[in-house]
């Protein structure tokens, strides 16, 4: 079990027997702001459930022992956690299982990790859980529930991908973050192709510089920085 921090998050318990599948969302919902644990099977399910108290739990369906229909029936009489199937099953018989078994959403495998976030923040606000998601960088003001961004009082109009890779560099402001980094977490762990951040990356310093100084500066052999300083 693991438990990553992140101050005043909504809380993701995530249980997946694939280690790797595992880690990246877990480094993904993290990086997008939440707290998460992490299981690799229901073993210790019940006693994380009281400690954990999760705001959302996401099941991957097949799993050793118990399976994610089974933890979600433990979920329904035990707490008031929304749940997020996983599953590489996706044919509509499978899908109404899942919601008959409560699923408050169904994401059949592989998927794109901005896919799973904006899914999670979905149920999230549903459920009335979904904390603050408004960012801000010097002047630059991101509402991104509302999908709605801010430049020195004046709104910026961003395509729904500009919006993603906006909040992730506004996240992790200050920091250095390389072209491989962006590409897995704004466009999926099977994207390659670094020209496309490059592409975004300057259209974004188009509409922003418009209202005011440079943000998203290039550190050179390396990535990007979002800062309000050079």
């Amino acid at each position: 079990m693991e438990t990553r921090t992140t101050a005043d998050a909504a809380r993701v318990l995530v249980v997946e027997d694939e280690p790797v599948l595992r880690a990246c969302i877990a480094d993904g919902l993290t990086d997008a702001g939440f707290q998460v644990t992490s299981l690799a099977d229901g073993t210790d399910f019940a006693a994380r459930v009281d400690t954990v108290r999760p705001d959302v739990s996401i099941l991957d369906v097949m799993l050793p022992g118990t399976g994610g229909f089974g933890l979600a029936e433990h979920l329904r009489t035990h707490s008031r956690s929304s749940v997020v199937f996983l599953t590489a099953r996706d044919s509509v018989s499978d899908r109404l299982a899942g919601f008959e078994a409560g699923a408050d959403d169904y994401l059949v495998k592989p998927f794109v990790m901005a896919e799973l976030v904006a899914r999670v923040r979905a149920v999230l606000r549903r459920s009335g859980k979904l904390r603050s998601t408004t960012l801000q960088v010097a002047d630059l003001v991101i509402d991104e529930d509302a999908g709605q961004v801010m430049r020195a009082g004046e709104p910026v109009s961003v395509t729904a991908t500009e919006l993603r890779l906006l909040c992730y560099l506004a996240r992790h402001r200050g920091l250095v973050l390389s072209k491989t980094q962006i590409l897995t977490q704004v466009w999926g762990y099977e994207a390659y192709d670094p020209n496309l951040v490059e592409a975004y990356v300057s259209v974004l310093r188009r509409k922003l510089e418009k209202e005011g100084t440079r943000l998203i500066h290039t550190v050179r052999g390396i990535g990007y920085r979002m800062s309000d300083t050079r």
